[in-house]
Parts: C-alpha cells; sequence; structure tokens
C-alpha cells in the first residue's frame, strides 16, 4: 500500500513566500465538517486574505475560503468560517510565545490530501520589506537568464 503514503497538493499559497521569509514549518490537521473536505478534494479552496490565530490555547485560521460542495445542500456550512487546526499543546505554545514576542506571523503556505485527510502546512514567517521583494525578484530574474544561456548553449 505505498500508493496511500503520496501526498496531493490541494492549493498552495504563493503569496507567502513573495510576503515573508519563510522559517519554521508545521503540519496540522483541521476539524472540518463533510462537505467541506469533499469541497477540498475537489480542489475548491481558497487561501486569499487567510491567516492563523492562536487564543484560547488552540489555533484557528480565518479567512480561508472553501466554496460549498454542489451537491451538498443543507449540510453546507459558511464558506469562510474560522477553522479549528489540530496541533500538540506544546507546538501552541512555542508558536504562541514566538509571535507574541519575537514578532512573527503564523501563515498557511498549502494544503494537501495526506493518506486521505485533508492537511495544512504552516509557516512561522518574518514580514519581507520592499527592498528584499526587490532583491528576490532580481535573484529570480537572473537564475532564470542563466537557465535560459544554458538552454541555448
Amino acid at each position: 500500500m505505498a500508493g496511500n503514503d503520496k501526498e496531493k497538493t490541494v492549493a498552495f499559497n504563493r503569496r507567502a513566500s513573495h510576503d515573508y521569509f519563510l522559517e519554521d514549518r508545521y503540519e496540522c490537521g483541521m476539524v472540518l465538517t463533510g462537505t467541506e473536505i469533499k469541497s477540498i478534494r475537489d480542489g475548491k479552496v481558497q487561501f486569499k486574505d487567510s491567516y492563523i490565530s492562536i487564543y484560547g490555547g488552540e489555533a484557528w485560521i480565518k479567512g480561508m475560503h472553501i466554496s460549498p460542495y454542489k451537491h451538498g445542500n443543507q449540510f453546507n456550512v459558511d464558506e469562510t468560517r474560522d477553522r479549528k487546526l489540530l496541533l500538540h499543546k506544546d507546538e501552541i505554545c512555542k508558536l504562541h510565545q514566538n509571535v507574541r514576542l519575537k514578532g512573527y506571523t503564523l501563515v498557511p503556505v498549502r494544503i494537501y490530501l495526506k493518506q486521505g485527510r485533508a492537511k495544512l502546512e504552516l509557516a512561522l514567517a518574518k514580514g519581507k520589506n520592499l527592498y528584499d521583494k526587490r532583491e528576490d525578484s532580481k535573484l529570480r530574474d537572473a537564475k532564470r537568464e542563466m537557465e535560459k544561456a544554458l538552454k541555448l548553449r
């Protein structure tokens, strides 16, 4: 049953690596309803304007949009409701300390399916300044030019 170990990326937050320096990454589960997991399997999920907050000793993702399942009828729930993240207590405490004391942000990076379950990868991130973003785009352009020159050669 080696085929069940594969991960299928459903959604990726490209904006996160553009706006933040992504340092530590964590895998966590999500508390979802049946129609939400069906929509995620169909790829109907967006990260736009979503963020992760910690309160009451629990981690929550806010603003993540999961489209209603087309065959869900009355079982569909609000698309942008807050969803609880499943992390160990010590991980939550560590993340909360870094966010509160060191000025980090928790950013959702991607959603993927692992052994039939939806997992969220979140990152502990530091915000980039404008000159950092410019430097990254220069490096990306230079790398693209080198690959182009090697391809033509």
